[in-house]
């Protein structure tokens, strides 16, 4: 059971998704509501659902308008892009296949299921570009419309009058002029829940066993179908909802930040083959600080110097704020050679550096650069040296003088 688990919540989102447009009906008074304030609930709750993932959210966002179309008897022709059945049908079976593996990754060893983890992730960069960048902007302009429509015109009882006053102030399309606010303020959000959800998919990247790539996906799934079942419940709520997530995002920013770019390193870094090209430079090299690098987040991306007097890690917060450096006393130091990445240790296994895909196969030269001591197995190589050995087999170990 608990490898179905995402495809049974996936299946259990698109319920929630579609239960609405079976159940509602025109003379319902919640579905007749349009007011400003009942629509700005809705484009929230919609932004955040989006942002969490951006090609589940899209599609099932792009399917429910082009049902409704259909009820309403409106021409699908006029819909955007994304409520056009080529879209939304595939981006859908795309989310499914995505749950498969992740259903089956719990079972298979982590090296036959980690490639299709690094196209997800660049799948969920791309998907979120594009919300982020067309959809996105879109709605918020669709929620100006609607504020702008809802405004008293000129012509209601109580608002006429004579000479200049008949002047049609009230015909004047000011939707421009409230997307300057309302726009980027949508942007803004997704972008901040987008950084916290992707690093959802960079911890996929990191993590070794597929039954917790299953849990991490499947709480992230389960909070979309939270959002959606509160939407089709009372729109108020769920946008409470999506409020505190806003919040909660905003506090992580920087840890989703240094997530999301080492994930996008991770990803060139392994598709381009980067390794094949990469030489290691004699006093200047670029890696992520590990998480017991002192004074330094983890996952923060800097390079490692070497001077004659020391060796320095030099970063910049956000990567354009003014530069920053730690000088290295740790001295005990050697790299433990994983089978998709490698990383910088200590002799209590006390992880310094993450290397980035580029540095496979590039260790021995590393350690020569920076008179480290050694190059040994660690991750799964290491927990495959210990399993060979507990049955009889060799532990290869490679050592440099």
């Amino acid at each position: 059971m608990k490898r179905l688990a995402p495809l049974v919540l996936v299946a259990l989102l698109i319920t929630l998704m579609v239960t609405p447009l079976r159940a509602a009906t025109p003379a319902a008074p919640a579905a007749q509501d349009k007011s400003p304030g009942v629509a700005l609930a809705t484009t929230v709750t919609a932004v955040t659902g989006m942002a969490i993932s951006p090609l589940l959210g899209t599609g099932a966002f792009g399917a429910y308008q082009y049902a409704m179309a259909k009820k309403n008897g409106t021409p699908t022709a006029q819909l955007p892009w994304y409520a056009q059945w080529t879209f939304f049908v595939p981006a859908l079976v795309i989310v499914g296949a995505c749950a498969a593996k992740d259903s089956l990754g719990a079972v298979l060893p982590p090296g036959w299921k980690k490639p299709l983890d690094v196209l997800e992730t660049i799948e969920n960069k791309a998907t979120g570009l594009v919300a982020a960048g067309a959809i996105v902007p879109f709605t918020m302009a669709g929620l100006s419309k609607l504020i702008v429509a809802s405004a008293p015109a000129a012509t209601e009882p109580g608002l006429m009058s004579s000479g200049l006053a008949m002047i049609h102030v009230g015909a004047i399309d000011f939707t421009w002029l409230l997307n300057i606010l309302t726009v980027p303020f949508g942007i803004a959000v997704f972008a901040v829940v987008w950084m916290a959800s992707h690093a959802i998919n960079v911890l996929i990247l990191l993590s070794p066993w597929g039954a917790i790539d299953a849990a991490l996906k499947g709480a992230r799934t389960a909070l979309l179908g939270l959002l959606t079942l509160t939407a089709t419940l009372n729109p108020w709520v769920s946008a409470a909802l999506s409020i505190i997530l806003i919040i909660v995002a905003y506090f992580v920013a920087g840890w989703a930040f240094r997530l999301t770019i080492y994930g996008s390193i991770f990803c060139w870094d392994f598709f381009t083959l980067r390794r094949a090209r990469y030489r290691v430079q004699p006093d200047e090299n670029k890696m992520f600080a590990g998480g017991n690098l002192p004074e330094v987040s983890a996952r923060t991306y800097g390079k490692l110097r070497q001077t004659d007097s020391a060796v320095v890690f030099a970063y910049r917060p956000w990567l354009v704020l003014p530069e920053r450096s730690v000088t290295l006393t740790e001295k005990n130091l050697s790299v433990g050679k994983g089978l998709f990445f490698s990383t910088v240790i200590t002799g209590k296994d006390e992880t310094y550096f993450l290397l980035p895909p580029r540095y496979r196969g590039h260790e021995e030269e590393l350690v020569k650069a920076y008179g480290w001591g050694g190059v040994q197995p660690a991750g799964l190589r290491k927990a495959w040296s210990l399993l060979r050995e507990l049955f009889g087999g060799t532990v290869a170990r490679t050592q440099v003088t």
